[in-house]
């Protein structure tokens, strides 16, 4: 495509100066990946802040003739967040979530995510009714866009149902709320042509019976493909009709800049089974049984997907036991108000289960581990079966649905259709209750002869689904990818009426075009998604952006999809012979995709292929490593505690000069050396801390092995405290725990910082000597090693799994955070003397990654009468120093905890790591400290 300068641009005059445009090919590039197999790349990517100014955005793309798009979370499965015109995006500043009284409703924009609305309803015993599997990363946007279900909402709870208003824009530039009492009358006024266009349509259908009874056939059944035309029939006011029209259309009728929601009551008490069947037509064959009971959810795997989900490790045993042949499962799953309540439904259900023709018998269950065991194997299906694929492929995870009572003949010719085609390794899951399983192909698009074998599946695809009575899209969106065939399911004259809605909506036809109609019968065929082989860290990534929510420089520069991204965009260009553009991607992938990464490691715990994109960048600092500066971190490898003695100096040096004179002179070393050389010194930074700890301790007789971390000799507690590292000491006597500490303490460290930076050199001089002075402290191993920061926690599992990985050995050490240490063994020997009335706790990235967030939880609440989790908590984005080379990056990462942090007075403010305690108390203005420091307070003996 041509590049950005050549293109029409957006009149600036007409957007604002709160509108954002940018051409940069970085931005364009990073905006060109969703988790559908298509790609285009836009020609400016528009970031407006309001509604009023995505009408502004409207007018501008009116007068250039560019087409919009509009990209909130980028989940789509169907191509319907791409485009090469203007990609709006309706993330960045649509955020707001207003929850209504008691939680009823809920008033949402788009670009909040489904678990955030979740989070926040969770308090009141409500829950939004669509339950999409993609919550963690899919936002209210494309949940309005797509009229998104999920596993247990089926028709009755989804968005189409559930909606109760929502703001509008319409490509005129009209903005209607349509809660208020005169929105009616304002856009009959407003938009006549709209008003009375819907009323001679929806008189239209009605007049037509054989078309009214295809229309209430097709939408008794989950189904997205085409405009929702059941709003003709279900409402008789124009403004209701266009609302619902609005829901599932994609963003080609409107922009939806809040939504309402009725919410749902959460059942609290639930349980969970799997019922194996001999055969896949016994398991269909239950299922008017399973759903006449009540369940839940009832959600089908086939053979298939048993034997990839028997081959994982952590396979429970009600499927690693199935010796598989042609079996199929359903999990299932009974939600009811209170215990009592779901054990009756549990009972009524024997007589039930007894008479069904099972291979083994089942067990429900409410254990919390079991469940998650359980519902892990079905949400792993995708992760196993995408996260395996071979490296240049692209996944497609397609969905269907029939009525439930050819449900099997669907499934049959389905698996027979895969073996035809040649498409190996493909699962069929799905929500049997609903007639709809979803489905999943690996294919090579650059192949011309695996394009058209792609081609005719999809040919024998549409027949069968449509020879059954079934809608080629069930959740998922029509996209670009069924677009070609709604006119085939619905008929010429439902598909006249879907134009007919088009035109009187957006008379231009500027928004998403190609997305949901289309008269192309081969634009399904358009545009897909190359996926080159670049680097083992990121080749398994299928661009879904469950990442991104989690990631600390998501507002600021690049998220972990992004990076990956681009490094597919570089490759290709490469191969190309597009050297300009290359060269430019690499230009500001350094600043964007390298040094604002906080490599922390968040991705990872969402993504569900396991991708740490940290790795990645890790990799690439050091193949970029500057040699002096290697050097000189070998050296502090093998003197590491002078180093952090001199930098505790330093530190009270700088203290006790004017702030201005430091910040000074911190300025002019980063001008001459480099922001990612020099650090920028802030007065929110402390003095210098206190020396580790001597070696000593008997490890035959002690009950740990305690390692102080290094980060609280460089850094000093906050005025008055007394760190983590004394704290935990003192905690330990007080408690009767006796501790080792290891020969040459002070000279070791977890890593981290030579590993974060890419200094690989350093790093493995450092394992060399901390890993075998711990299995000597440790009696071989017998002790658990306690680490005074989650940060360094993770630092030393993480340092030990390399190296037993490269040795080919298993991990010998036991490595425990000191607040789960303290927790676990420590907090029922101590007096709680006295107790602060609240606390606010920043949970960490490490905290996360080492599943210790509990523990934090629990020892705040030891020590304060309240404790509030903000909603907004996440990763800081200090990272050892990185927030000191660049504190942009915590500034970005920390705003919105911070806005709701200070919203609020509490009497404590608690972490579990120094640095991490830095960026907040920088962000926030309140002094953040270790949780260990606030128990030793609250356990010391009053007189």
């Amino acid at each position: 495509m041509p590049e950005a300068a050549t293109l029409p641009v957006l009149d600036a005059a007409i957007l604002g100066e709160a509108t954002r445009v940018s051409t940069r090919a970085l931005d364009r590039f990073a905006l060109s990946h969703d988790a559908s197999h298509y790609r285009l790349v836009p020609r400016a990517v528009v970031t407006p802040q309001d509604a009023a100014g995505v009408a502004r955005v409207f007018a501008a793309a009116q007068q250039a003739g560019l087409p919009i798009t509009f990209r909130s979370g980028g989940t789509s499965l169907s191509g319907q967040g791409v485009t090469d015109g203007v990609l709006v995006d309706t993330r960045s500043a649509f955020r707001r979530i207003d929850i209504g009284p008691e939680g009823r409703t809920v008033r949402v924009q788009p670009g909040a995510t489904v678990r955030q609305v979740n989070a926040r309803l969770g308090r009141h015993g409500r829950k939004l009714g669509p339950d999409p599997a993609s919550e963690i990363a899919c936002t209210i946007g494309g949940v309005v866009a797509n009229n998104s279900s999920g596993m247990a909402c089926g028709i009755e709870q989804n968005t189409y149902r559930t909606i109760r208003s929502m703001v509008l824009v319409l490509p005129s530039g009209t903005v209607i709320d349509t809660a208020q009492p005169d929105a009616r009358e304002r856009f009959a006024a407003a938009e006549p042509d709209l008003h009375d266009g819907l009323l001679a349509l929806r008189e239209r259908l009605l007049a037509d019976p054989t078309q009214v009874d295809v229309v209430r056939r097709q939408f008794s059944m989950k189904n997205t493909m085409g405009y929702g035309i059941n709003a003709l029939l279900d409402f008789s006011e124009p403004l209701d009709i266009l609302t619902h029209l609005v829901v599932g259309s994609e963003g080609t009728l409107a922009f939806v800049a809040e939504a309402t929601f009725d919410t749902v009551e959460v059942l609290p008490a639930v349980a969970t089974g799997l019922l194996v069947f001999p055969t896949l037509s016994d398991a269909t064959g239950a299922l008017p049984a399973l759903v006449d009971a009540g369940l839940a959810t009832i959600e089908l795997m086939d053979a298939a997907s048993l034997r990839v989900a028997q081959a994982a490790a952590d396979a429970p045993t009600e499927i690693r036991d199935i010796t598989i042949a042609d079996h199929a499962a359903l999990l299932v799953e009974f939600h009811a108000a209170s215990a009592d309540a779901l054990a009756e439904r549990i009972a009524a259900t024997h007589d039930l289960f007894a008479a069904l023709p099972l291979a083994s018998a089942p067990e429900l269950t409410s254990d919390a581990d079991r469940r998650a065991a359980l519902w892990h194997v079905r949400k792993g299906l995708y992760t196993a079966v995408a996260g395996a694929r071979p490296s240049g492929t692209t996944a497609l995870l397609e969905d269907i649905v029939v009525p439930v009572d050819r449900l099997l003949p669907a499934c049959e010719r389905l698996i027979e259709l895969f073996a035809e085609h040649g498409y190996e390794g493909s699962v069929i899951f799905g929500h049997a209750k609903d007639g709809n399983v979803h489905f999943l192909l690996n294919e090579r698009f650059e192949d011309p002869a695996l394009l058209a074998r792609y081609e005719r599946f999809t040919a024998d695809l549409v027949d069968l689904v449509l020879g059954l009575g079934g809608s080629l899209k069930a959740e998922h969106g029509t996209g670009r990818i069924m677009a070609s065939f709604v006119r085939r399911q619905y008929g010429d004259e439902l598909y006249d009426i879907m134009r007919a809605v088009k035109r009187l909506c957006d008379p231009t036809g500027i928004l998403n075009p190609g997305v949901v109609l289309t008269d192309d019968d081969r634009a399904y065929l358009s545009d897909l998604k190359l996926v080159p082989t670049v680097e083992a860290e990121v080749d398994r990534c299928v661009e879904c952006g469950y990442c991104e929510p989690t990631c600390p420089s998501k507002d600021l520069t690049l998220t972990p999809r992004q990076r990956i991204g681009l490094r597919r965009d570089m490759a290709m260009a490469d191969a190309a012979g597009e050297r300009a553009l290359a060269a430019e991607l690499r230009d500001d992938y350094d600043y964007d995709g390298v040094q604002t990464c906080a490599v922390d490691g968040m991705c990872a715990i969402a993504c569900p292929v396991d991708i740490n994109t940290g790795d990645l960048v890790r990799r690439l600092r050091a193949e970029n490593r500057n040699p002096v500066l290697n050097a000189g971190w070998g050296a502090a490898a093998k003197a590491w505690s002078p180093v952090t003695r001199v930098g505790a100096v330093a530190l009270d040096i700088a203290k006790a000069v004017p702030t201005p004179l430091v910040r000074a002179a911190t300025t002019v070393g980063r001008a001459v050396l480099g922001a990612d050389v020099v650090p920028a010194y802030t007065d929110v930074l402390p003095g210098g801390g206190h020396a580790r700890p001597k070696p000593g301790g008997d490890p035959a007789t002690a009950d740990a092995v305690f390692f102080a971390a290094c980060i609280g000799t460089m850094f000093g507690p906050e005025e008055g405290g007394i760190g983590a590292t004394a704290a935990f000491l003192r905690l330990a006597e007080r408690a009767g725990v006796s501790l080792v500490v290891p020969e040459g303490h002070g000279s070791l460290c977890c890593g981290t910082p030579w590993k974060s930076k890419g200094f690989l050199d350093g790093y493995r001089s450092m394992t060399d000597r901390v890993l075998p002075a711990l299995l000597a402290a440790s009696d071989g191993g017998r002790l658990p090693i306690v680490c005074d920061a989650a940060s360094c926690t993770e630092g030393l599992e993480t340092m030990q799994s390399i190296a037993a990985s490269a040795a080919g050995l298993a991990p010998e050490l036991r490595f425990v955070d000191a607040t789960e240490f303290v927790r676990d063994r420590m907090l029922d020997r101590l007096e709680v003397t006295s107790r602060a009335s609240s606390a606010v706790v920043h949970r960490t990235c490490s905290t996360t990654a080492l599943g210790v967030n509990g523990a934090i939880d629990d020892i705040a609440a030891a020590v304060a009468e309240s404790v509030h989790i903000p909603d907004e908590w996440g990763c800081c984005a200090y990272a050892g120093d990185r927030g000191l080379l660049h504190p942009e990056l915590t500034a970005s990462a920390t705003a919105r905890e911070a806005t709701e942090v200070v919203s609020e007075q509490y009497d404590l403010h608690l972490s579990a790591n120094r640095t991490c305690e830095l960026g907040m108390t920088e962000a926030t203005g309140r002094p953040y400290r270790h949780v260990l420091e606030a128990l030793e307070e609250a356990t010391r003996a009053r007189v």
